[in-house]
This record gives C-alpha cells, structure tokens and sequence, in this order.
C-alpha cells in the first residue's frame, strides 16, 4: 500500500491556500484549547464556591478527555468513510462554543461535570480532520511545519498564553463565570471563516482491495509507538493543566496572578515549538527530535518542585520544560500520516488522539487527584516527571519517516506491518 509520504507527489493547492488553510485551523484549534484549558486556570476560584476536592478536579479532566477520545475515533473514522471534512469541522466548532457557555451556567459538581463531557465529545474530532486535510493539501516537505503550527501555534498561543493571563484576570474582576461566556464567543467567529474560506478536500485516490481495520492500522510499529507516546505524554500534559494551578497557589504559596503568568510561559514555549520544534524534525528527522524533547520535559516538574529562586528563573524553566509539546504534532499527525495509507491517515490519527485521551487523559488526572488527596499536591508533579522519563525510552524504538531522511524512493511502513 502507497503511504502518505509516497502519495505527497499528487497535485498541491495553491501556496496561498495553504496558507489559509493551515492559519485557519490553527486559529480555531487555538479557540478549542482556550476553552478546554479555561477549567484549569479557574479552577482556584470555582473550587472554594462549589466546594471541590482534588478527586473530583481531576474527575473533570478525565470526564472532557473521555468523550474526547470517543470523538476523535469515532469523527476520524466518519470523516474517512464520508468525506464531508469541512462540514464535521464547522459543527464540532459550533458545538464546542454552546459548551463553554454550558460550563459557566454550571451550579454544581454534577452539572459541570455534565457540560465537560459535552465539551469533549464536541471537540474531540476537530484535530484528527484538521491534520488529515494539511497532509492532504500541505507539500510533504513542509508537511510536519504545516502540521506543528495547525496543532500546536494557535492552541498554545490562545489556550496556554492568552487564557490564562486574560481568563484569571477577567475572573478577578468579573468572575469565573463570566469568564467561560466570553470563551465561547469566537468559535463562532471561527465557523464563519471556515465556512466562507475552506474547501472541502480531495477525496484520496481509490486503491483495489480489502481495507485495513483499526486494529490493522494499530499493528503498525510506528501507529504503536505513537500512541503510547500519546498516553504517556497527554497524560503529562493533562496532568500539569489540572493541578500545577493549585500546586503553585497552594503548594508554593504563588499569588493567582503570578500563577496565570507561568503558566502563560507554557503557551510562549509550545507557541515558537511549533515552529521550531517541527521545523528541526522536517530537516534533521522525526526520531532525534522526538527523543531529546521528553528528557527536556524533566525540567518543569523538577522545577516546580525544587526551585526556589526568583519566578522569572522559574518561568525559564517551565518555558524550556514545555518545549516536549512541540512533539505533540509529530507523534499525533505527522509521524502516522507518514506511516500508513493515505485512506487510514484520519483513522490512525484518531488512533493516536483516541487513545492517548482514553488512556491518558482519562486515567492519569483521577489517579493523580486520588494521589493528591492522599500524599499531596506534589504527588501529580512527580507523576509528570515520570512520565516525561518514560516516553524518552519509548521515543528511542521509532522508525525515522521524515522525506528529508528516508528519500523519495525508501519505503515506509505500511498499516498492516
């Protein structure tokens, strides 16, 4: 079977559709996480009011992870089997909108829980399409740059800087609640431009044959290899955004608005990864850069943990630590899109998202809360240091598909090696 690298040499859009396409997603992606990650950075004001303990914070992140990795399977599947990639993305976008207004009007545990599922199962599917449609459209030379911005330049630069200096300091003034309705208000906008700018891509070209089943597309080693990097490293990730708030409010002592401060440093970080971080695998190959990222990921809980010094040092720390974001792209979208035939690409995808959100963002922020609860809050930051070490291990078995390393001519792995 042809491999999406092989099948890169079809006919491209125009360069300045690229563009769009690719601003446009990041843009909306961006929108995505401003309001996935609202819940973390409000957390210190909503757990006084509606009376939470760490279990059940981490009970929400899991909640909006599960119906996440259903969606991201199930959507990535729906949109290989019909094509309408545009239509699903205009929907997801709506709906996740609707949701965070959903969370704000939230009285209790019970009913807040209720709209993070919702939020979940509505965003969940946005980025197995989105990366589908770059690997469609995108040149394969700048196939995993397109990809690291689409992913990670709009949803860290909205949803890791701008949330929380804007959404702890809106809360401050205004309140939690307040804070959620104005995070709904431009996935809207984000709808409309999709509508009027995107085109729907093409469908791939139709090969003779049985398809490959999930579990085909899973036997893959480097479908594998991504998706445990996807449990290990999105557990990392949920981890951090659940409870280094509390653990920096009530753990160190941090004001809340110091607190929105470092943890903004993580949208700087990831923001200039997704250039830089994609960029470097696009020239010097996937598994170096994969490989050397998580080590660096030891920096932030270490950090967090042990520094004492002035939170401008600290803020170094959590902005070098946070550069093992820049991977995320790779192993979620440009290392399997590489790796299969270019009619699995949303069902690997899915794969990848589905799972490291089933399995990760799922399990990882409730045991993380229970081990909170009984040892304390720095028990989650030491899990995120294992988890970074771990994922250096597992990076080290990847198979290199970057085109700049393997040549036009060399063989990828296929969906059913």
């Amino acid at each position: 079977m042809a491999t999406m690298s092989q099948a890169g040499a079809g006919k491209q859009r125009s360069a300045r559709y690229q563009f769009i396409m690719v601003a446009l997603l990041s843009l909306t992606f961006g929108v995505v996480f401003f309001d996935r990650n609202a819940l973390g950075f409000l957390m210190p004001f909503i757990k006084p009011e509606l009376g939470l303990n760490n279990s059940q914070i981490g009970m929400l992140a899991s909640a909006l992870s599960l119906t996440w990795a259903v969606s991201a399977f199930l959507i990535g599947r729906l949109s290989d089997s019909l094509g309408k990639r545009k239509t699903l993305l205009i929907a997801s976008t709506v709906a996740f909108s609707l949701c965070s207004v959903l969370s704000g009007l939230a009285g209790s545990f019970a009913l807040l829980l209720g709209a993070r599922l919702l939020m979940g199962a509505a965003e969940g599917g946005f980025m197995p399409i989105a990366h589908t449609m770059v690997a469609a459209e995108v040149s394969p030379k700048r196939r995993g740059l397109a990809q690291g911005i689409t992913q990670n330049f709009g949803s860290n630069l909205l949803g890791s800087f701008v949330a929380p200096v804007l959404l702890v300091g809106f809360a401050t003034m205004f309140g939690w609640r307040e804070a959620f309705y104005l995070a709904g208000v431009p996935g809207l906008l984000c709808a409309l431009m999709m509508w009027f700018y995107l085109d729907e891509p093409a469908a791939p070209p139709k090969h003779d044959g049985p398809k490959a089943s999930a579990m085909e597309v899973l036997r893959n080693r480097n479908v594998l290899i991504c998706v445990l990097l996807s449990i290990l490293l999105v557990s990392y990730l949920v981890i951090c955004w659940a409870f280094m708030p509390l653990f920096l409010t009530q753990q160190r002592g941090i004001a809340p608005e110091s607190m929105g401060w470092l943890m903004g440093s993580l949208g700087i970080s990831a923001t200039i990864g997704s250039f830089l971080v994609a960029g470097l695998s696009d020239k010097y190959g996937r598994k170096p850069v994969m490989t050397l990222m998580p080590l660096l990921g030891l920096l932030l809980p270490f950090g967090a943990l042990y520094f004492d010094g002035s939170l401008w040092v600290l803020a170094i720390f959590f902005f070098i630590g946070w550069g093992v974001n820049g991977i995320f792209p790779l192993f979620m979208a440009t290392v399997p899109s590489e790796s299969v035939d270019p009619r699995y690409v949303a069902t690997a995808l899915g794969l990848s998202m589905g799972l490291g959100e089933a399995l990760g963002g799922v399990l990882a922020p409730s045991l993380a809360g229970v081990a909170a609860d009984a040892v304390g809050l720095q028990a989650p930051i030491w899990i995120m240091a294992g988890l970074s070490l771990a994922s250096f291990v597992i990076a080290m078995f990847l198979k290199e598909t970057a085109p700049s390393q393997i040549g036009k001519a060399a063989p990828v792995a296929t969906a059913a090696e």
